[in-house]
């Protein structure tokens, strides 16, 4: 198969492209074979500066801000048209940059980012005030206005759709973005920076600074031009994240990490469910956030399901994601493979036994690994409590709803969570208890542009997706008007 051909990436800054102030360039690699594909700006500090200037004065100039509502909701509309239009170059530009089956990045990452766009143009003229009744004798009513600057911070494994779950509602809102992707996947965001031009969206209100966590994140983290910061990775990062923005009293929106809990209780339909539940763990390579790691089974289908995995895990297409068929790819870098493998083996240290997978899978010198189901491992476990964000699914049996609820809480995180039940009332008694920012019931990874997710505990707080996004991107004013 012939190689997609990536043109060296340069920083998107007040409508213009441009090298880092220091020259710069780091090297990006595609995980199906481990090679170079390009490389892109590295900016630094004075880059991140730059772009946060622009971004500060097309709000302050009102280039974007001042747009009606739906005036930004037409060219938000022609974002998600360009996206529809540019489909095949995006997918590949993913499947090249984070190891994802090209199947995947169609059906999922690029109608998604589209997706994203025209929910919340859609959104864009609904953000409004109201009046208030007051035994004053004045007229009280409020406005929703953008914040301003608005610093997007995205992860690596799903850098399209992740961009646009923050850069689509805060366009919407009025507010300017500069958006720094992971260092490692970073070529969608240039990709996206060209549509947003093509769209019409004014220089300087969508900028983009490629380069490293620690010097170009860190310093957009820190710049006082920023008014809002809205983050994605790992919960240690993100720990940080927020504290840097408390210095400076900064709203932030965190979604982080996940280590989710998938219950099948005895009464599921155990096809529909084993279905559900390697979807949960082998999308995207494990590398999901929201990836549903964590089994629980009733201890009356426990050994069953345990059999139908050992037969039906190998079974999943792994391999090149320029395949149509392939439905695992390689992971995301060799350092997130090296953490799978590190987990794996811990797993035996700690009594796990591993029923199928537990191993790299040589091929084209990529980052592949084996889908791994682990059985009889203890709570307590590391490899139980922490997040693996690899294709590894532990198994725990459970006697009663009570310990399943309990056993599905016992971890310091909660972005998702998933219940396989045919009992109505249980799927909604459960999914009550259950400390998740979002449940699915009889299926994994159910998402829209319309239903908000978000995290409790180590996962984050804000909401990503839905009214509660948008809202969260805008500051309430009150306006009283004496009538005296």
């Amino acid at each position: 198969m012939t190689t997609f051909e990536i043109e060296p990436g340069r920083l998107f800054i007040a409508g213009q492209w441009r090298e880092a102030a220091d020259g710069t360039r780091t090297e990006v690699v595609d995980p199906s074979r481990g090679a170079v594909v390009t490389t892109v700006a590295e900016a630094g500090a004075a880059d991140v500066d730059a772009a946060v200037r622009a971004a500060r004065e097309a709000f302050g100039a009102g280039a974007w801000s001042a747009l009606s509502g739906r005036e930004r909701g037409r060219i938000l509309h022609r974002v998600a048209e360009l996206i529809r239009e540019n489909a095949d170059d995006l997918a590949r530009l993913e499947s090249l940059d984070v190891g994802k089956p090209i199947t995947l990045c169609h059906a999922v990452d690029v109608t998604n980012a589209a997706n994203d766009y025209e929910h919340f143009a859609a959104l864009a003229h609904t953000l409004h005030g109201s009046n208030r009744d007051t035994p004053m004798n004045a007229l009280a009513y409020t406005r929703r206005e953008p914040l301003g600057v608005v610093a997007a911070i995205t992860p690596f494994n799903f850098p399209l759709i992740l961009a646009g779950s923050k850069i689509a509602p805060a366009l919407a809102a009025g507010n300017t973005v500069v958006h720094k992707p992971a260092d490692e996947t970073p070529l969608s965001a240039l990709y996206m920076a060209r549509l947003f031009q093509e769209a019409g969206v004014p220089d300087g209100v969508v900028n983009v600074v490629t380069g490293s966590g620690p010097v170009a994140g860190e310093a957009l983290l820190r710049h006082s031009g920023v008014d809002k910061i809205a983050f994605t990775g790992s919960t240690a990062v993100g720990r940080h994240a927020a504290s840097v923005a408390g210095e400076s009293l900064k709203p932030v929106t965190m979604e982080l990490g996940g280590n989710a809990a998938h219950v099948v209780f005895e009464d599921a339909d155990l096809e529909k469910a084993v279905g559900a539940v390697i979807k949960g763990f082998v999308f995207n390579t494990g590398q999901f956030c929201m990836g549903g790691p964590r089994l629980l089974v009733a201890r009356s289908v426990y050994s069953t399901l345990l059999g139908i995995l050992a037969d039906a895990v190998p079974g999943v297409p792994v391999g090149d994601p320029r395949q149509p068929e392939t439905v695992v790819g390689p992971m995301a870098g060799e350092k997130h493979l090296k953490k799978v493998e590190e987990y794996v083996a811990l797993a035996r240290k700690e009594g796990g036994r591993v029923v199928c997978g537990g191993e790299r899978l040589d091929l084209d010198g990529g980052y592949y690994y084996r889908p791994t189901v682990i059985a009889d491992l203890p709570n307590d476990s590391r490899v139980v409590q922490e997040e693996i964000f690899g294709p590894v699914l532990t198994v725990q049996p459970f006697d009663s709803e009570d310990e399943a609820v309990a056993l599905a809480n016992s971890t310091p995180y909660g972005l998702a969570s998933g219940v396989q039940t045919t009992d109505l009332a249980r799927a909604h008694r459960v999914a009550e208890r259950l400390q998740a920012g979002i449940v699915w019931i009889n299926d994994w990874a159910m998402l829209d542009p319309a239903v908000p997710f978000g995290g409790v505990k180590d996962s984050g707080f804000g909401r990503e997706y839905g009214p509660e996004a948008l809202a969260a991107y805008t500051k309430v004013k009150s306006v009283v008007v004496s009538l005296d």
